[in-house]
């Protein structure tokens, strides 16, 4: 079913949001939807989803005009929505999830054998046969929660499927599957509308892409129209002369040295962070490179080994110990563990200092503007909530929040997830620029160019462990190789 819509506008509180936005949705195709944050992918997305009525404009299904009250009225229409953080009930079966509110009834009581049998169907259709129907949502991993919610869209008849970045929380590995499932999408004839800001994603999955910026319309092009580079500058504006900043110029004295560290999720790590590096940390989801970061950051700490910084050894079973040590962590999960989102960006910017230090340091806060324009934070609200700014906005944050106590190494683990291009660039213009003042980074990412573009040095993990290292501008199939274990040892 082909859905378009023609000339949408929408305002809030007299700030439009929308300015005459064109889309057209073809049946068995996956359309890319891109844009910086504040373009209004996500307003388009609710005005198609019904969760927001247009002020002007036309929403036309197959070869109707229709009016939506509500979301009800959309999913009545086949257009159903899976939102970047799940719909799911946790505590519920597989099944149960994928038939609530419209669960079968037998004899006057809900038919769980019915639902069973019925999701077991709608995932051997899609190739999935992993899955049981009747575990607990809460027992499966992230790829597999995302698999739910495609059943539970295609069991109501789905036409229309709009993802919205359906992979910010999938390992690379994970990746794979999410592509196959809009695969078998696409061949049912249902049309995808895919919102992400991962360019790889938007070139292999897409047919056509639209761009937005600041709520309007710029253009539709064939996927195979347009590059790379092209497209970021329809995003941003501007042209695009390198993806990635020039790399350091050479790295200075150890400044982390980890000595045969380990805990029950990782072991025997040794490796070296310089003044001046940004040394990547790569790996497939479960491999170790959270867990070696969070025993850095003294959250799950070594059990053995040790730990030195500017040569001297330091016991980090703490997290305000790695501060004292002079360690900053920028968290993976920026809303759950980075931030108080009810709480100011002054007092976001200021928090580790006044919570780890003590005396004039922890008091002083004189210098919150110069904090904030190191992070090219240009919003003047230092008294606004964070959970009003943007994502790319919201990372700057947490990155001014490490500033604010001069770290001598940071770990950055996904610092750029869910961020648009214009922000991504900047978080990696300010970690080099970090390291070109002579910090030591460990960066985390899911996204192997990201690591290859920004590192030094690469690191690999597999099963808790280094399986290797890589140069820099080492290829994504070099690393993969020691990422699955097919090549250990690596090269120097």
């Amino acid at each position: 079913m082909d859905v378009r819509l023609e000339g949408v506008t929408k305002s809030f509180h007299g700030v439009t949001v929308l300015r005459g936005v064109d889309l057209a949705l073809r049946a068995g195709e996956v359309h890319a939807l891109v844009g910086e944050n504040g373009a209004g992918k996500s307003t388009l997305l609710k005005v198609l989803a019904g969760v927001h009525k247009p002020d002007s404009g036309r929403i036309v299904v197959g070869d109707r005009e229709v009016s939506f009250a509500g979301p009800h009225d959309a999913l009545a229409s086949g257009i159903t929505t899976i939102h970047q953080e799940f719909a799911l009930l946790e505590h519920r079966s597989v099944a149960e999830n994928v038939f609530l509110g419209r669960e079968p009834v037998r004899r006057g009581r809900v038919d769980r054998r019915a639902m069973e049998e019925g999701t077991r169907r709608l995932l051997d259709s899609l190739g999935v046969a992993t899955i049981d129907p009747a575990v607990a949502v809460a027992r499966l991993p992230v790829a597999q929660r995302q698999v739910v919610e495609i059943v539970k869209a295609l069991s109501a008849d789905a036409a229309v499927l709009a993802m919205d970045e359906p992979t910010a929380a999938l390992a690379e590995h994970e990746v794979e599957l999410l592509y196959a499932l809009v695969g078998k999408l696409c061949e049912r004839g249902v049309a995808v509308l895919y919102v992400s800001h991962r360019m790889r994603e938007v070139f292999d999955l897409s047919r056509r892409i639209t761009v937005l910026k600041d709520g309007a319309f710029v253009a539709t092009s064939p996927t195979g129209d347009v590059t790379p580079d092209e497209l970021v500058r329809l995003m941003v504006g501007r042209p695009v002369h390198a993806r990635y900043p020039e790399r350091g110029r050479g790295a200075g004295d150890v400044r982390l040295a980890l000595r045969s560290a380990g805990n029950d999720r990782v072991r025997d790590l040794d490796f070296e962070v310089r003044a001046g590096e940004v040394v990547g940390l790569a790996g497939l989801q479960g491999s170790g490179r959270s867990a070696t970061a969070r025993a850095i950051w003294g959250v799950e700490p070594f059990t053995r080994g040790s730990v030195e910084v500017d040569g001297v050894p330091v016991r980090l079973d703490r997290p305000r110990a790695a501060v004292r040590a002079g360690i900053g962590h920028v968290t993976e999960d920026r809303k759950g563990e980075g931030l108080a989102l009810r709480q100011s960006v002054e007092d976001n910017a200021l928090l580790v200092r006044r919570a780890a230090l003590r005396g004039a340091a922890a008091r002083r806060s004189s210098d919150l503007a110069r904090l904030l324009r190191s992070v090219a934070l240009t919003e003047r609200v230092p008294h606004r909530e964070v959970r009003h700014l943007s994502g790319g906005n919201q990372q700057k944050v947490v990155l001014a929040k490490w500033l604010a106590v001069e770290p001598r190494v940071l770990i950055a683990d996904e610092p750029t997830r869910g961020v648009d291009v214009g922000a991504k660039q900047a978080v990696h213009r300010l970690l080099r620029d970090l390291a070109d003042r002579g910090m030591a980074v460990l960066l985390i990412s899911s996204e192997l160019p990201e690591l290859i573009g920004m590192s030094d040095r690469l690191l690999v993990m597999h099963e808790g462990a280094v399986a290797g290292e890589l140069p820099a501008g080492a290829s994504e199939e070099a690393v993969m190789r020691l990422a699955t274990g097919h090549e250990p040892g690596g090269t120097a």
